[in-house]
Parts: structure tokens; C-alpha cells; sequence
């Protein structure tokens, strides 16, 4: 009880330090801060399986979930130019080996309205990484990926075999 009654006294009789500074003042700053991690999400892409390459026109488009809570560069590379025959990539006689393609990327981007960004890179250019800056925008509505296959370069047209490519889309903050 005697120790509580001590607390009691001491904060009775506790007073500021500066109390006449404290009387006269009108207004009084207050820095208030906090933060936001910064982050960027790309959802997951399945194989596009184009199946029979002898077929003219083929295109596959897909939408991508895409949320990027900062100004970003993208840059998509592409491994081989083209879907490439696995075995024989150079073709072999009058036969081709690779069939390039185009790739479009069209995506929403806020700054803070909302605009439409969109580019399209051919197979080749993908080979030294096609770049996709936002501009300083953000994006938070996902993006649409088409892959066009074009035309065989071989006088006979492509090697029988099976072909692929790998395009690796890499997200960097500015």
C-alpha cells in the first residue's frame, strides 16, 4: 500500500520540464511516416504447344496475371531465335531448321491514368532481349502474350522433327 501510495504522489506532482514553452504554442509539426514493400508478380505461363508446324497462321495468345507496385523494365529473350529443331537446328539440305515467330505484349499501365502500352519483337530480336519499359507507370491488371508463327526460311520448308524455344520474361525495377 505505501508504494502505491508513492506512485500516486510522484505523478501528481509531475510537471513538464519547459511547461512556458509549451503554453504559448499555436501549432505543432508532427513527422509521420511509414512504408509500402515494393514488389512485382508474374503469374504462371503453360507450354504452347502449337502442334503440327505444316499448318500456316498458327497464333497462340494467352492473358498473364501481371502486378507491379513500382516503375519497372521487362525484358523478354527468346533461347534460339526461333522454334528450333531439336536435333538439327541448321536444318539439313533444302529442308529449315528453325521457324521464327513474333511475339506481341500488351499490357494496362496506371501513371496515374490508365493507358494501353503494347510492343511486338520478332524471334531474332528476342535472341539479344527485347525491353519494355513502363515509363515510370505500374501495372496491376495483368498483360495479354501472342505468339504468330511465321514462314519457314528453307526452299522445302521445315525438317520433320520436333522443335521448341524457351522465351524467359525477366521484371526489374527501375
Amino acid at each position: 500500500m505505501r508504494f502505491m501510495l508513492f506512485a500516486l504522489a510522484a505523478a501528481a506532482v509531475a510537471v513538464p520540464a519547459n511547461a512556458k514553452e509549451i503554453q504559448n504554442v499555436r501549432s505543432l509539426d508532427i513527422a509521420v511516416s511509414g512504408a509500402i514493400r515494393q514488389h512485382c508478380a508474374m503469374g504462371s505461363i503453360g507450354d504452347m504447344d502449337f502442334g503440327n508446324l505444316e499448318r500456316r497462321g498458327l497464333g497462340i495468345e494467352t492473358r498473364v496475371a501481371f502486378d507491379c507496385n513500382i516503375p519497372f523494365t521487362m525484358t523478354i529473350k527468346g533461347a534460339r531465335g526461333g522454334l528450333t529443331h531439336t536435333t538439327m537446328p541448321n536444318g539439313q539440305g533444302p529442308y529449315s531448321g528453325v521457324l521464327p515467330y513474333n511475339l506481341a505484349v500488351e499490357m494496362p499501365v496506371r501513371y496515374p491514368s490508365r493507358q494501353v502500352m503494347s510492343r511486338s519483337f520478332n524471334s531474332r530480336q528476342l535472341l539479344a532481349g527485347g525491353v519494355i519499359s513502363s515509363n515510370g507507370g505500374i501495372a496491376t491488371d495483368g498483360m495479354r502474350l501472342a505468339v504468330e508463327l511465321g514462314e519457314p526460311s528453307g526452299e522445302a520448308g521445315l525438317l520433320a522433327g520436333d522443335y521448341s524455344e524457351t522465351i524467359t520474361i525477366t521484371v526489374s525495377p527501375i
